[in-house]
């Protein structure tokens, strides 16, 4: 099989942004401040390209009500609701009050409060409380790796036909293809169950660190 896929190096990583509708004030001065006040933890941060293809993926799919699983300081949240519009509903779960309350603000900067709803509480517990019926459009998970076969599991039944569920960190730095840690195996064992689950199709894109997308059936 042949290899197309251009190597990444931060030469080209850097073309890319700048060459992408992704970034503005707002945008970038959220990522500067991640970076400064949780300078440990700015790795959790979705990339800057990433998000630009969160907001156009959702403006393009026509996403009107949104599951985020994984909030941290907001960038993916800021993009999956402006692509949405005003029309849409973002439901974000997360269980970190100083995380979310750097996002909070971004997200009345950015005018999106009244279409983002944030659930402080276990995301399971949260996901297990929605509706059962389908009917949720576009989903993204990026948050506790060992639970991902657990959301899934609460995710698939809820989409509507046609919804898309997008999973973050997929590649884990390309590890997956020779697994050695307990985080690495549990990764490529949930993209073992996407593939296998014939509820979707999926392909992963090697996007950031990742990407998987999943359509129901």
């Amino acid at each position: 099989m042949t290899n197309k896929t251009v190597g990444m190096t931060d030469e080209l990583n850097a073309y890319i942004v700048a060459h992408s509708s992704l970034s503005d004030p707002i945008v970038a001065d959220l990522i500067a401040e991640t970076h400064k006040v949780l300078p440990r933890r700015a790795g959790m941060q979705v990339a800057p390209d990433q998000a630009g293809f969160l907001e156009l993926f959702t403006r393009l799919v026509g996403v009107r009500y949104a599951v985020e699983v994984g909030t941290f300081t907001g960038l993916s949240s800021i993009a999956i609701a402006r692509g949405m519009g005003t029309a849409g509903r973002l439901l974000c779960c997360d269980v970190s009050e100083e995380f979310t309350g750097i996002a909070r603000r971004y997200w009345e900067r950015a005018g999106l409060t009244d279409r983002i709803e944030l659930r402080i509480a276990p995301a399971l517990e949260t996901l297990r409380g929605l509706p059962r019926e389908p009917h949720i459009d576009l989903v993204f998970v990026d948050a506790d790796k060992a639970e991902y076969s657990a959301y899934w599991a609460e995710l698939v039944p809820r989409m509507r036909p046609g919804g898309v569920l997008l999973v973050d960190n997929t590649l884990w730095s390309g590890r997956v293809v020779a697994p050695v840690d307990e985080v690495e195996k549990t990764i490529a064992a949930f993209n073992d169950e996407v593939l296998n689950d014939e509820r979707v199709e999926s392909v992963i894109l090697p996007l950031a660190d990742g990407m998987t997308m999943a359509r129901r059936k």
